[in-house]
């Protein structure tokens, strides 16, 4: 099926009792729960393998003059030592799946160089610890904002870097109401629990990686290309993930080397990196510097937009964080530019997390708006509704659905937003409580995915596709549209994904997994129908599939009797002129209560709300669990994520998770997320939305914004710690004493 047409009357719709949509629980959650579930690294389909470590480079910018690894290679259980001297031939980089041990040359902390094989993890670890490493040490480039004058314009990616609209420079100039503001946004690190793992192993002139990679197909390729391989000889073997936020959407330097040294000692090879590796051999969310310019009347309708960031990685990558995009659909404005920036770095790779681009675009713009709105004394949801727009305003085509106002207007009936008081007024005791909000909204693509359904005489029907897991109810939702539409209770599905040998499919990641592979299944499960009622010389006008049986006219026939020895049908999906003549966006609005200490400047979340719009939702529970994951994501961004930069050595100081700080429960009290109903028929054959990235966009600016309404102070750069508070209130002060 390509989305060439709006979608009709299906077989999902006006099904009250169906499956899908309900708060169905996870169907491996109980394997989950009993550690039953093998991961990559603890996969025992490879026998006997042996262990990798990786040994990382010390410094962030120059040569290798000599590496000693002789004592390592004399270690007990040692196998091999691979460094760039013996490493077996590759090609070059796809995408961002970097050849491994090229050369002498360093660009970043943290950058493999060399890769010790043993016959223990601890025989390994304590061998890579006697390679002996000489470098040639170059001054390093580790801070954004001293190198901007470096910032080039960056390759598009799947839209240009830059737009325009109208004369931007005039009407700004000629706004009554003006701002002009810069936030800056620190590195992150996604920090999921699984680290980077994989168990590699050579059969014949091929290879099979169990490895925890988001998009098996795309690694497929990309390591395909590294490896000088056709792509159907590289198996990737995906089936459980223990979270990726986007880290693991690329195939990182573990499984390439755990490939290259398992050719050379011809055995398994199993790697994982530790937790202070993730943090400099795995991607990380680049920091950001943006400055956003508004134009309004005093009525607060915009005639400017203007939206520039600039964002960083290491040499050669090209990867850059696309804040700006969401403005150019969020608010009317007839003159508008958006510009992005890029500048390398002797930093790690950056590239995606979680709603890469809107996450930190919105903690941008939407406080920049709560500014205006408050420069305007105009209520930030009026502001937002005053500048509605009636089609996308600068793809200038409709939007397939766009409740943005809804969400808002039921938001904030739900929380009490009329009950908010004027900046600084509000004090319980010692804290200072204030309200916020913001707007949410994130892309929704559709992407190319397959799907085979089988149907056996025992009943049960088999779902196969390179879907993959990481946590998000996968597993899950297909078999509530494979049930559904076959008519067939939950435990007559089984779903097998994260395999490349399955239907391509597109992988997690971007928000368009559900929908991408929910609507292959969906068609594949639609050929299925059609052949079964063939089968029985059954009429489809009318036709419904209900208790493992289908009923048409006054037949009903048994699944099973129809299958026969079993019948098997595929399908899939394809994004098509919908993308082009539509603007797709799911959308949403955060409302959040915080108080702040005015004696030590700490904040303290004390409730917070989502209300979103994402087409039909495919399961309540799951999608309430996205959606309050993202929003607690976006509390992390707001008050305490920042992977501290050394510029001495262009390295992570907080390389761990005792100082890299994440939300616990103690930090996130009362926090819920509502859905208002919709259906979207321009999307795809399920007419939902992706939901995955939209709970986190915006949901740090709404934060943000309450902590100015409790207090008075703007902090525009992020994460808003104790000690940029205390400097607030030591200005308030200050200027409180000029006064007097």
């Amino acid at each position: 099926m390509e989305m060439n047409q709006p979608i009709g009357l299906t077989p999902l719709d006006d099904r009250p009792d169906g499956l899908v949509g309900k708060p169905l629980s996870r169907v491996e959650g109980k394997l989950k729960v009993m550690g039953h579930v093998p991961y990559a690294y603890e996969t025992r389909a490879l026998k006997n393998p042996a262990y990798g470590y990786i040994v990382p480079a010390t410094i962030a910018s120059g040569t290798i003059r000599s590496i000693d690894a002789d004592a390592a290679r004399k270690a007990p259980g040692t196998i091999l030592v691979l460094t760039h001297e013996n490493v077996p031939e590759q090609g070059g980089k796809k995408e961002q799946v970097w050849p491994q041990l090229q050369g002498t040359a360093v660009k970043f902390y943290g950058q493999p160089v060399a890769f010790v094989v043993a016959e223990t993890f601890e025989q390994a670890r304590a061998a890579a610890m006697m390679v002996k490493v000489r470098y040639e040490v170059a001054k390093p480039k580790g801070l954004l904002k001293d190198s901007l004058a470096s910032a080039y314009e960056p390759k598009p990616g799947n839209s240009p870097p830059d737009s325009k609209l109208g004369d931007f420079d005039t009407a700004f100039a000629a706004a009554p109401v003006k701002l002009d503001v810069e936030y800056v946004t620190p590195n992150q690190i996604h920090a999921q629990m699984e680290p980077h793992a994989t168990v590699a192993s050579w059969e014949g002139d091929g290879v099979v990686l169990y490895t925890a990679n988001q998009m098996p197909n795309r690694g497929q390729k990309a390591l395909g290309s590294v490896l000088k391989l056709p792509p159907e000889k590289v198996r990737i073997v995906s089936p459980y993930i223990g979270g990726g936020f986007g880290a693991k959407l690329q195939v990182q330097p573990e499984a390439t080397l755990a490939i290259l040294a398992s050719k050379v000692v011809k055995r398994p090879v199993k790697v994982a990196l530790t937790r202070q590796q993730e943090f400099h051999v795995a991607t990380h969310r680049t920091d950001t510097i943006q400055r956003i310019r508004l134009g309004a009347d005093k009525d607060g309708r915009l005639s400017a937009i203007g939206h520039e960031s600039w964002s960083d990685t290491a040499e050669g990558d090209g990867f850059f964080e696309t804040s700006a995009n969401v403005t150019r659909s969020l608010y009317a404005a007839q003159n508008r530019v958006t510009r992005h920036r890029l500048v390398n770095l002797n930093m790690p790779i950056a590239s995606s997390m979680r709603a890469p681009g809107e996450a930190v675009g919105q903690l941008a713009f939407e406080c920049a708006m709560d500014e205006l709105a408050e420069q305007l004394k105009i209520d930030p949801v009026e502001l937002r509704v005053r500048n509605e727009p009636a089609e996308d305003p600068e793809k200038k085509v409709p939007f397939s659905t766009r409740q943005l106002v809804p969400c808002m207007r039921e938001g904030a009936r739900l929380f009490g937003w009329d009950k908010r008081q004027a900046t600084g007024s509000r004090r319980e005791g010692n804290w200072l409580v204030g309200m916020g909000m913001s707007a949410a909204a994130r892309l929704n693509p559709l992407m190319p995915s397959a799907a085979k359904v089988r149907l056996g005489s025992d009943g049960v029907l088999v779902v196969q596709m390179a879907m993959t897991d990481p946590g998000t109810g996968t597993y899950t939702i297909l078999t509530q549209i494979a049930g559904e539409m076959l008519g067939l209770p939950p435990e007559r599905v089984r779903v097998e994904i994260g395999d490349t040998n399955f239907p391509m499919a597109s992988g997690s990641g971007g928000s368009f997994g559900a929908a991408s592979a929910g609507s292959a299944l969906y068609v594949a499960c639609d050929n299925l129908r059609q052949a079964l009622l063939k089968a029985g010389d059954l009429n489809a006008d009318g036709a419904t599939f209900r208790d493992g049986a289908v009923t048409s006219g006054n037949r009903t026939e048994a699944l099973t009797d129809l299958a026969g020895s079993g019948l098997e049908a595929s399908g899939e999906i394809k994004p098509g002129e919908m993308k082009e003549k539509f603007s797709q966006y799911s959308y949403g609005a955060h409302f959040a209560e915080v108080g702040v200490d005015v004696d030590t400047g700490e904040i303290r979340l004390r409730r917070m709300l989502g209300v979103f719009t994402g087409g039909r939702i495919l399961n309540a529970k799951t999608a309430r669990s996205q959606a309050i994951g993202g929003m607690t994501f976006g509390v992390g961004a707001a008050l305490m994520e920042d992977a501290v930069v050394d510029p001495r050595y262009s390295y992570f100081v907080n390389h761990d998770l005792a100082e890299y700080h994440v939300p616990v429960h103690a930090d996130i009290p009362e926090i819920d997320a509502v859905f208002l109903p919709e259906l979207d028929d321009k999307t795809n054959p399920l007419k939902s939305k992706g939901l995955g990235e939209l709970g986190i966009c915006g949901a740090g600016a709404s934060l943000a914004n309450a902590i100015y309404n409790a207090t008075g102070i703007r902090v525009r750069e992020y994460p808003l710690t104790l000690d940029k508070m205390l400097k607030g209130f030591e200005e308030q002060e200050g200027q409180a004493q000029r006064r007097t």
